[in-house]
């Protein structure tokens, strides 16, 4: 395959964005605008209280379908040059390479079976050695202890997992498989089994620093070596869609690093915030990974090619488990908007909170915290509080977790690399709520930026793949498609009420900790 094609006008590229809800295709022109998309839904299990899976199946054919979409909706297959991949991270599948049937539904990154284990691993001592191969918080978040989890319960596993039978994969590695494998059933042998640097990264049984599965950590959570896909750079070749004409598949990444990518983070100290369900924000660090000294997690960003001229670069992250899930509640449970674009209204209705706070920690707190047993706690009412108040301390709540992540960026990054944060970019749902940016510019007291391409999941894994086939040229022609919808500056006088609001949040969060 030829690594660097001639642009001509009416090439495009795929990006397939596998998430946790549904399966999205989307398919970009040059100046990075999606011309074609489609979107299927996802079904959501939970065979027991704290479990949650996917069949892995589902995920596939649906993935394969909304492709399959999106390639009719435009002139011809021809014109797709090159595709990439995003996912869900975390999420485990295990499968026969011989059938390619899935031994068990896939265990989903949101499943805490395996928490009980990681407390087990940690009371014997080893989350410090975890933490400093990986750059991960011991937790059953990541894919490690799920992977065992599979082998110990399904019949059979590890005995056919010793012996090179089985597959472990990441959703990326999944996908990958699937569409590099053939139409015809006894074709498996074509399949690639590989990951990216990203993807990884957050299976808590990679060195960060080495590059590779760490031996000690398989060893630990008894997994084979014989299991694990190989992992490559994030941009390159990875081998043909053969399920989708054979369209090459030349980018790879998780969906927190791909739209970071997306947002054109491409420098030490750059930041993005993806305003979804929950919120995840993401540090561009260089070429060295960071050790967090304020719980927060260090990973794998991307790596560009193969060449030792483009390293892998990393990120921090932190995430904040309730964000757009709060404006839920308030439509759902307490029913106080009808629409969740409704929030915005209904919060800008009253001048301020009125001394009412709320701390989104219905399921415990992420970081900077890492507190499973804080719960969502409503301070602060009086008599005259209304449900203006509580909405407006709802978007207040968002943003002040925010505020707590980039806060302890700050602090690893001023200690450690000497780079600074200047502004946040954001992206997802919740970033099209004008009155939350201008909190949030006023509470971190930086400048907020919204792009106008608001696709940066999908469009980053655009980008890798693009960059691999010469469609862009390098990251200074992206450079000049990230333009700004609208700045959020912080308001004159915001840094008093900063500070006295900032003060309240502490006291309301030690009180939200404790209660499960």
């Amino acid at each position: 395959m030829s690594t660097h094609l001639h642009r001509r006008s009416g090439q495009f590229i795929l990006a397939l964005d596998q998430g946790t809800s549904s399966s999205r295709a989307l398919v970009f022109d040059h100046q990075g605008e999606v011309i074609a998309q489609a979107q299927k839904q996802l079904t959501q299990h939970f065979p027991k209280p704290g479990w949650v899976e996917h069949d892995a199946l589902e995920i596939w054919q649906s993935q394969l379908s909304v492709a399959r979409t999106v390639i009719d909706q435009i002139d011809s297959a021809g014109s797709i040059i090159s595709l990439g991949i995003t996912n869900q991270r975390e999420t485990t599948v295990i499968w026969h390479r011989k059938t390619g049937q899935p031994i068990h539904r896939a265990l989903v990154w949101q499943d805490r079976r395996t928490a009980s284990a990681c407390d087990q691993l940690r009371s014997a001592g080893y989350a410090g050695m975890i933490q400093a191969k990986t750059g991960l918080v011991l937790d059953a978040y990541f894919s490690a202890s799920k992977v065992a989890w599979l082998l110990d319960h399904v019949r059979g596993a590890r005995s056919m997992a010793e012996a090179g039978e089985l597959a472990f994969g990441t959703i990326d590695s999944w996908l990958l498989w699937n569409l590099t494998r053939g139409e015809a059933s006894e074709s498996n042998h074509l399949a690639l089994h590989a990951t990216d640097v990203s993807n990884a990264s957050r299976t808590m049984l990679w060195n960060i620093h080495e590059g590779d599965w760490d031996d000690e950590l398989l060893e630990l959570f008894r997994i084979p070596r014989a299991l694990l896909p190989k992992v490559l750079p994030s941009s390159g070749e990875f081998g043909p869609a053969r399920q989708l004409g054979g369209i090459p598949i030349t980018g790879m990444a998780g969906d927190q690093q791909a739209a970071a990518f997306g947002q054109a983070c491409w420098h030490p100290g750059m930041v993005k915030n993806t305003y979804g369900t929950g919120c995840f924000l993401l540090c561009n660090t260089g070429q060295q990974p960071v050790s967090s000294q304020h719980h927060l997690l260090s990973s794998a960003a991307w790596k560009l090619s193969p060449s030792q001229m483009n390293p892998i670069e990393y990120c921090l992250e932190g995430s904040v488990f309730m964000a757009g899930a709060i404006v839920q509640w308030l439509r759902d449970e307490l029913g106080i908007i009808s629409q969740s674009h409704d929030v915005e209204t209904l919060a800008g209705s009253v001048p301020d909170n009125g001394g009412v706070m709320l701390v989104p920690a219905y399921t415990g707190l992420g970081a900077p915290y890492w507190d499973a047993s804080a719960r969502g706690t409503l301070l602060g009412l009086t008599r005259g509080s209304n449900k203006g108040h509580i909405a407006r301390a709802a978007l207040e709540g968002i943003a002040h977790q925010v505020c707590d992540v980039l806060n302890a960026m700050s602090a690893d990054l001023s200690t450690q690399s000497g780079f600074e944060i200047l502004e946040l970019r954001v992206d997802g749902g919740a970033s099209q709520n004008n009155l939350l940016l201008q909190t949030q510019a006023n509470l971190l007291q930086i400048p907020v930026v919204r792009p106008k391409i608001t696709e940066t999941t999908a469009l980053g894994a655009a980008y890798l793949a693009g960059l691999a086939v010469g469609f862009w040229h390098d990251q200074n022609e992206l450079t000049q498609f990230w333009k700004t919808d609208r700045r959020f500056d912080p308001e004159p006088g915001s840094a008093s009420w900063r500070r006295d609001e900032r003060e309240r949040w502490a006291v309301a969060i030690e009180k939200s900790r404790g209660w499960g």
